[in-house]
């Protein structure tokens, strides 16, 4: 197996993670609700389920 020869730097070992980064979330505002929400996400408001604006899931009307 291949051993280093030589301590790596700091400075060396911060270069090569200078890509990871955690990225902030895009949050949208639902035109209808006001709900914050995930871009291209699906979210509950008030037993209903949203994706752009229309109502996919009904979960009021199963129940009553």
């Amino acid at each position: 197996m291949a051993h280093p020869k030589r301590k790596t730097s700091k400075t060396r070992r911060d270069k090569r993670r200078t890509h990871y980064k955690a990225a902030v979330p895009t949050i949208a505002t639902c035109p209808v609700t006001g709900e914050a929400h995930l871009y291209h996400r699906a979210y509950w408001h008030e037993g209903k389920m949203y994706y752009r604006g229309q109502v996919v899931i009904d979960k009021t009307a199963v129940e009553a």
